[in-house]
């Protein structure tokens, strides 16, 4: 299927009218600013992984799905009180 191209006024009114846009997307090539994935490495001991991977089994998440929420909250919270 042909994608439909529309000026962004006509689409930012398709929106607003709650009209389906999905089709005048390109979502093969899309990205999200600010949220791409670099990879980092990060050492730490053997007790923090045993607790770490203890902790992400009572939650049923990953050990590095535990480590990123724990570490954007941290963040985001010192972010706050820097702000107020």
């Amino acid at each position: 299927m042909k994608k439909k191209y529309l000026k962004a006024e006509e689409m930012d009114e398709k929106f607003d009218n709650g009209n389906d846009i999905s089709n005048y997307l390109d979502l093969d090539n899309s990205s999200r600013p600010g949220l791409e994935i670099k990879r980092v490495n990060v050492d730490f001991p053997t007790w923090m992984i045993s607790l770490l991977d203890r902790e992400a089994k009572r939650l049923g998440v990953t050990r590095q799905a535990i480590i990123k929420f724990w570490i954007s909250q941290k963040l985001e919270h010192e972010s706050f009180l820097k702000t107020n």
